[in-house]
């Protein structure tokens, strides 16, 4: 999965190029905070914290080595349905910024399952490792500089987030790792510093996951001043995008993927 700086940066990016109300987002500082979200409760990021939860749960990912989150699913649960979405606009910027993670995990890693496909890569744990570690790699050469802000805003619609609630004490714990990234001097690697991918690749990546986040939330922003519905699948429709693929384990038999 993208580590927090990618999150961080695709935030900021997609702030600078579009105001946040043309995207739905009526509190940025919530929305920066619902990009972090779904990693709060796995135990790898934030320490400490209240309770536990698995991957697959807060990402709606299926078990797989290079998991995909289903982000439509969670767009249709807590977005879409009317008698499912936030009952404020700071609760629909919290799950803004939760969908908005997944789609970032999801794009990244269906590109590297891809990337796979085509090259003798390493086995089981160590392909993970290594796709980690260049993700790391790239998130730290980012600028980033934004920081989240524990306002009783979030503090109550973190803690009534509809899919789990999100602790007061554990949504300090999360700013606090947060601020700690953000903080860190970036560093510049070279192409001899990556294990699998490039510098190249991971640009690419972050462009289209970017463009992919702004097209998705200015159509959803079109259906509704249209009073159009606006499920997973209108968007992908009124977008022009390809219907959403669905996850199974076909990728690790195709030939070229060396996985055990």
């Amino acid at each position: 999965m993208p580590s927090w700086n990618i999150h961080t940066a695709h935030v900021e990016r997609l702030l600078a190029e579009h105001a946040p109300e043309s995207l739905g987002i009526s509190d940025a500082n919530i929305f920066l905070f619902g990009n972090y979200v779904p990693d709060v409760y796995l135990g790898f990021m934030v320490h400490g914290t209240t309770f536990r939860l698995d991957y697959c749960l807060t990402h709606l990912a299926r078990p797989n080595i290079i998991p995909v989150p289903d982000a439509d699913q969670f767009w249709n649960d807590c977005i879409w349905r009317v008698f499912r979405r936030p009952k404020t606009e700071a609760g629909m910027s919290l799950a803004l910024g939760v969908w908005a993670h997944l789609v970032a995990d999801r794009m990244y890693n269906m590109r590297f399952r891809q990337f796979c496909q085509t090259r003798d890569v390493p086995k089981g744990d160590e392909l993970r490792l290594r796709k980690q570690a260049d993700y790391d790699l790239f998130g730290h050469s980012l600028g980033i500089k934004s920081h989240v802000k524990a306002t009783p805003e979030l503090l109550e619609v973190a803690k009534a987030f509809r899919e789990y609630s999100i602790l007061p004490d554990d949504v300090q714990r999360t700013i606090d790792v947060a601020d700690a990234i953000v903080n860190t001097d970036p560093t510049f690697p070279t192409a001899d510093d990556y294990q699998l991918l490039n510098s190249e690749w991971m640009n690419a990546t972050f462009d289209a996951c970017n463009e992919r986040l702004a097209l998705w939330l200015q159509t959803w922003m079109s259906l509704q001043t249209a009073g159009e519905p606006f499920s997973a699948a209108d968007v992908r429709a009124a977008a022009g995008l390809p219907a959403a693929t669905p996850d199974n384990l076909d990728w690790l038999k195709r030939p070229g993927v060396g996985i055990g």
